[in-house]
């Protein structure tokens, strides 16, 4: 799926995106900050797929929305095809927005109960004035939702008459109306039914494939991850624990995050054996407090003194994964804790993938 090395189309730098905390109704003032984002880089290549996970409140979807300027980071830059689109506004932003679309989690909340889904389809090309015929821009509304899986003679319906799996597919015709080269995934099936959402990933892939798409695939589901992304960037309270491509997170995970979260995939593993669980004790932290030097430090079952004083650089662990963890999993460590058959990329597996 991913494309040739080379300039990145997207390079997130530094990128940090912290909310005001304030006191008072009348005199506000500010008295801390929840620190959604906090220092995140990462780049992906004209036709990869990028996965972000973690847990709730980590700051995957503000991520998101950081990437297609739905909220203006407070530091840092997001350089698209090498150019920062931080500072773009009025009429640059505007263009700037047909060369990238978001796919939010909920198909419900999404689309406007008042439009039909013809006109919901069709609201980009009229917010960018193209295809001002209404005959033409009715055939290309009609070719899209033919093209998502949709029966075009529904063109005048309402968003309520259609599942939940249908009111996405009108989501991602929206998202490719304008043919953008990245598309951001927010969740997209995590509000669907397991049945139908196999259904909306291979759509998503073979969309890719068909129209040349970058992918940017935010999830907390790791079996949907695997089955989807070239690489995967794990977060933990606005800063990303791991980056590391597919084969490899799943094969060997370096931080004892990412081993926790693997080792609570359920995998049907017939050969493999019992195995430890990795259980992580405590609740999260707040974004707003978050621990000082390495913040998972708190929950973590490897964590020494060093941990609580220094926090540790995102580095190269080796096989092309970077990991920010002073202490890393060895390989005994993994085979203990993980199911065999994901980290074999045994068949089992990879049929879990495509079901989840």
């Amino acid at each position: 799926m991913s494309g040739p090395a080379g300039i990145p189309l997207i390079e997130v730098k530094n990128l940090v995106k912290h909310f005001p905390i304030t006191s008072g109704i009348v005199f506000q003032r500010k008295v801390g900050a929840v620190k959604a984002v906090d220092g995140v880089s990462f780049s992906v290549q004209p036709g990869e797929t990028l996965g972000i996970v973690g847990e709730t409140g980590c700051g995957k979807s503000t991520t998101a929305r950081l990437l297609c300027r739905l909220l203006d980071a407070t530091s840092g830059s997001v350089l698209f095809e090498g150019e920062d689109i931080t500072k773009r506004k009025g009429s640059a932003l505007k263009a700037l927005r047909r060369q990238m679309q978001m796919i939010f989690q909920d198909p419900y909340s999404a689309l406007n109960p008042r439009k039909t889904v013809g006109s919901i389809i069709a609201e980009p090309f009229v917010i960018h004035k193209l295809l001002t015929g209404e005959g033409e821009r009715r055939k290309r509304v009609q070719d899209l939702m033919d093209r998502v899986g949709l029966n075009p003679e529904h063109y005048n319906r309402y968003p309520h008459e259609f599942s939940g799996g249908q009111r996405q597919r009108i989501g991602v015709a929206r998202a490719i109306a304008l043919d953008p080269k990245l598309l951001i995934a927010d969740e997209p099936v995590s509000a669907l039914d397991v049945s139908i959402q196999a259904q909306v990933l291979n759509l998503l892939r073979g969309l890719q494939r068909d129209l040349g798409l970058t992918l940017v695939f935010i999830a907390h589901d790791l079996s949907v991850v695997r089955h989807m992304c070239d690489r995967v960037a794990v977060m933990y309270l606005g800063k990303i624990a791991e980056l590391a491509p597919s084969d490899s997170l799943y094969g060997f995970p370096r931080h004892p995050y990412t081993g926790a979260l693997l080792s609570a995939v359920p995998v049907p593993d017939p050969l493999g054996g019992r195995r430890e669980r990795q259980l992580l004790t405590g609740d999260v932290p707040s974004p707003a407090n978050p621990p000082a030097a390495c913040r998972f430090h708190t929950r973590c079952p490897k964590a020494r003194e060093l941990c609580s004083q220094q926090e540790p650089p995102l580095e190269d662990k080796g096989g092309e994964t970077l990991a920010a963890c002073h202490y890393p999993l060895t390989r005994e460590e993994v085979r203990l804790r993980l199911p065999a058959a994901l980290t074999r990329g045994s068949d089992a597996a990879a049929s879990a993938g495509e079901l989840a």
